[in-house]
């Protein structure tokens, strides 16, 4: 026979009786989780912590029911003709008392859990129902959507990602791209490959994220069929005046083409960025010094004061 003990310790746990039981009651429960005939001691800190996290989870799980959501677009260019290729989804919060909030005060806190689902399949409608009313309007623009690798590891991902391309069917699937961080696909190569093919197959397309923040490998690339790489903006910030960024840059434009991928350099923001890259043969670009990202309702008009300018004759 076994005996599996769990502790609470007062005055170091110092609650009310009841509380201060059912914390030993905790602890008892954990020592029999964790392979029995143990000791366990209720962790005061830890359990404030666990508190902590779930106060904050439910607080993120509210703005998918009070609409506090919102997608913003950055858009994508082609540098040499100044064509608009697309655009980038991105989360914001509408914060009631914080303000406009990025998906770092999001994603951290709901990271391997169910709402990692339920916000990607909201951002994942959101932005086909965006692309409808543009193609609507005369304006076929690709968007990328970001997924998790938590989400995409999901087994039945293909089957919702399908059923939420058919709730906008006026949109070409091959429209959407999605985005996979070069460090969650590396994880499992095989896996990866075999959902990337699947969802190809529904006419989707993809796009590796912050490449050059892994392992880079030749190989790893050959077998992931993604059709854009992405590179990272850290390193396109230091292209002007870091020679390892430059060098590194070129490598990754030179095995794009070597692959007969796509490249697109993320983080752009002067014009010494932008005649590097097109002197590297890195067209496809997105960063501040084209647009920062914005409301759906502004891209219309910021793409018809964009088009003017790149139309209008150089001096």
């Amino acid at each position: 026979a076994t005996a599996s003990i769990g502790m609470a310790v007062f005055p170091q746990d110092d609650v009310a009786p009841d509380t201060w039981l059912r914390h030993a009651d905790q602890a008892m429960c954990h020592a029999k989780r964790t392979g029995r005939n143990q000791i366990h001691l209720f962790d005061v800190q830890q359990d404030h912590e666990v508190q902590t996290l779930h106060t904050q989870q439910t607080r993120v799980a509210q703005p998918l029911h009070d609409a506090e959501f919102r997608l913003y677009y950055q858009p994508k260019i082609n540098l040499r003709t100044g064509e608009i290729l697309g655009m980038e989804a991105l989360l914001r919060w509408q914060h009631p008392e914080l303000g406009l909030l990025g998906p770092q005060h999001v994603f951290p806190l709901i990271d391997d859990t169910e709402l990692t689902v339920k916000v990607g399949e909201w951002v994942l409608e959101q932005a086909l129902r965006q692309m409808r009313q543009w193609t609507a309007a005369g304006q076929c623009w690709a968007v990328s959507v970001n997924i998790a690798a938590w989400h995409f590891h999901r087994p039945n991902f293909v089957e919702r990602l399908k059923a939420i391309l058919q709730t906008c069917p006026e949109v070409p699937p091959s429209q959407l791209e999605l985005e996979i961080l070069e460090s969650a696909a590396l994880e499992d190569v095989a896996y990866m490959r075999s959902m990337m093919q699947s969802c190809q197959a529904l006419g989707v397309r993809f796009a590796l994220d912050d490449f050059g923040t892994g392992f880079s490998s030749l190989s790893y690339l050959k077998r992931l069929p993604a059709e854009t790489i992405k590179i990272d903006q850290s390193f396109i910030r230091g292209i002007v005046d870091d020679h390892d960024d430059l060098t590194l840059v070129n490598a990754i434009i030179a095995l794009a083409a070597a692959l007969q991928r796509k490249v697109i350099a993320e983080g752009v923001e002067t014009q010494a960025h932008s005649d590097i890259l097109l002197q590297l043969g890195c067209e496809l670009a997105q960063g501040y010094g084209t647009a920062r990202p914005m409301p759906a309702e502004q891209v219309p008009e910021w793409a018809r004061s964009y088009h003017h300018q790149a139309s209008a004759p150089k001096a």
